[in-house]
C-alpha cells in the first residue's frame, strides 16, 4: 500500500480486508480535505460498492486515490480498476435493479448518485475502470479569508444617535 503522500494512495483490493483497508482511506482522507459528514458517508458508500464489484466481479484490482482541486475547493478522485471480464452493456449494469451476481443491483447506479463525477470505461475480456470524483461543498478553513473588520464607529457619530 503506497500512502506515502497521506490522501494520494493506490490500495490492493484482493479480499474482504482490503475493503476495509479502503472504506477507512476513503473516509480519512476526505475528512482530511475538509468534507462534511454527509459528503464523507456518500463518498464512502460508493467507495465500498465499487470496491466489492472491483473484488467480487474483476476478481480483484486496485484502487487509486488522488486529491484533485476545483478552483480552492478540494475533491478525491477514486479510480477502481481490474482485469476482469469486463462488462458487455455498461447502460444495462448502471440501471436500478440490474445484477449478474446475488445482489440487489444498486451497486453502479447508486454508486453513480452518490458522487459528482462518475465514468466507467470498460472492455469485455479486458476489464473495467469506474472512475469517481466529488467535492468538498465548502472549502476546509481557512481556504476563506476571514471577513474584513468593522470599522469603529467614530465619537461624533456616536453623540448624534
Amino acid at each position: 500500500m503506497d500512502t506515502a503522500a497521506g490522501v494520494d494512495a493506490r490500495l490492493p483490493i484482493r479480499s474482504d480486508l482490503d475493503l476495509v483497508w479502503v472504506r477507512q482511506h476513503v473516509r480519512q482522507s476526505a475528512a482530511t480535505l475538509g468534507f462534511g459528514l454527509v459528503e464523507q458517508t456518500k463518498l464512502v458508500t460508493a467507495a465500498s460498492e465499487l470496491a466489492r464489484n472491483t473484488l467480487v466481479y474483476g476478481g480483484g484490482g486496485q484502487l487509486t486515490v488522488h486529491r484533485v482541486t476545483r478552483g480552492r475547493v478540494p475533491g478525491l478522485r477514486l479510480s477502481f480498476g481490474d482485469e476482469g471480464p469486463g462488462i458487455v452493456d455498461v447502460e444495462q449494469a448502471l440501471r436500478d435493479g440490474y445484477t449478474s451476481g446475488d445482489g440487489l443491483g444498486m451497486g453502479l447506479g447508486g454508486a453513480r448518485r452518490l458522487v459528482h463525477e462518475f465514468a466507467i470505461d470498460s472492455t469485455p475480456g479486458a476489464g473495467t475502470t469506474v472512475t469517481v470524483t466529488s467535492w468538498a461543498t465548502r472549502p476546509p478553513y481557512p481556504a476563506y479569508p476571514p471577513p474584513p473588520p468593522v470599522p469603529p464607529v467614530p465619537p461624533a457619530a456616536r453623540e448624534e444617535s
